[in-house]
């Protein structure tokens, strides 16, 4: 598993608001473009995400295993078998957040070969650790700078 962490200077209830959205993460990940929620956010919920890097793109189909307001949100993506997710802890009138992602058994034939063409990254583990600083550094941004929006908002 690879974690990396922040802290953020915002409540835990904001922070979590960001990280649980996943219509937003095309503002903050190097590689995510936003989610589509195939019903309603929670527990169990699917979600379809467009991912890019250079010329590649693809799509992505997850279900959120963790959904802990305002404490956890983790999904797992189907495709490489991976699972992403955050864990946030109130600290110092903030919030420290912890981004991690864990492999779920071993990616299908296809995903490794991608992998190993290089197109996504070398090395794939620190493409991914300096994605997830990238991504937490702009949810930061976003959190402390009042860039979140409010809950009614998210889901039209």
């Amino acid at each position: 598993m690879d974690e990396v962490t922040i802290w953020i200077g915002a409540r835990p209830e904001a922070v979590w608001e960001l990280v649980a959205d996943i219509t937003r993460y095309g503002e903050w990940s190097p590689e995510n473009q936003g989610g589509r929620w195939s019903g309603d956010p929670g527990h169990g919920a699917r979600f379809t995400g467009a991912n890019r890097k250079g010329i590649m793109r693809w799509s992505t189909h997850c279900e959120v295993i963790e959904y802990d307001r305002p404490r956890r949100f983790a999904f797992e993506v189907t495709e490489s078998r991976m699972r992403w997710g955050y864990r946030l802890e109130s600290q110092n009138g903030g919030t420290r957040v912890t981004e991690w992602n864990a492999p779920v058994g071993r990616p299908p034939l296809p995903i490794r070969i991608v992998e190993a063409t290089g197109l996504l990254g070398r090395d794939r583990r620190q493409v991914r650790l300096d994605g997830m600083r990238q991504t937490l550094h702009k949810i930061k941004d976003a959190a402390e700078n009042g860039r979140a929006r409010p809950q009614e908002e998210r889901h039209e």
